[in-house]
């Protein structure tokens, strides 16, 4: 099974992100980021036949919380279509992104994730039919999405379904929650209860 690295939000600033997996839901059969039940984030890397265990603390050191400003939507085109919430340029984003190839040989890596080839990205919608892709384009071009998003754990999981097999949290400003509340967005133990609001152009 693949394993993925990936960075995380387990506070309220993901609700920016939970209401756009809403938003784009519309453009599938089924609504694919509740279906993967994991909490919003930005992938580092996957590994089709390696398993990257024990190399988390390695990677991180001692790390503060990262904050990363997002702004407009972008899509990926294949067999279906992806859409994913856009991040400025961040340097401590590649700076982590970096690390993790730095600890982890690149050639082990899937190519799209390696440090020549890699679209720093946050997932909205993973299964957009090719007859939803002209209006989930079009919504795509006209929602204004800008929010920031503290991301506060880095992990490792094995997927699909997604498995957890380690977890490192990053430090945060004591205004955040540790985790969303439980009773959860559609039966998500990590959804929020409360959705923010996006204006369009």
């Amino acid at each position: 099974m693949p394993h993925a690295i990936s960075l995380k939000c387990l506070n309220e600033t993901a609700l920016p992100i939970v209401e756009l997996w809403q938003e784009a839901a519309a453009f599938e059969p089924a609504p694919s980021m509740k279906a993967l039940d994991y909490p919003p984030h930005v992938t580092l890397a996957v590994y089709e036949d390696f398993a990257p265990t024990d190399v988390l603390s390695r990677i991180l050191g001692a790390q503060s919380a990262i904050a990363v400003t997002f702004s407009g939507i972008g899509y990926f085109q294949n067999e279906f279509l992806v859409l994913w919430a856009r991040p400025l340029s961040n340097d401590r984003l590649l700076q982590l992104h970096a690390a993790v190839h730095r600890e982890i040989d690149p050639a082990l890596c899937l190519e799209h994730y390696r440090p020549d080839r890699w679209v720093p990205h946050c997932t909205i919608a993973m299964k957009i039919p090719g007859s939803m892709f002209e209006p989930a384009i079009k919504w795509a071009s006209e929602i204004e999405a800008q929010f920031s998003v503290t991301f506060d754990a880095l992990d490792i999981v094995r997927f699909a379904p997604i498995e957890v097999l380690g977890e490192v949290k990053l430090t945060r400003c004591p205004a955040f929650p540790n985790r969303f509340g439980t009773a959860g967005l559609g039966g998500q133990s990590f959804g929020p209860k409360i959705i923010a609001g996006h204006r369009r152009r």
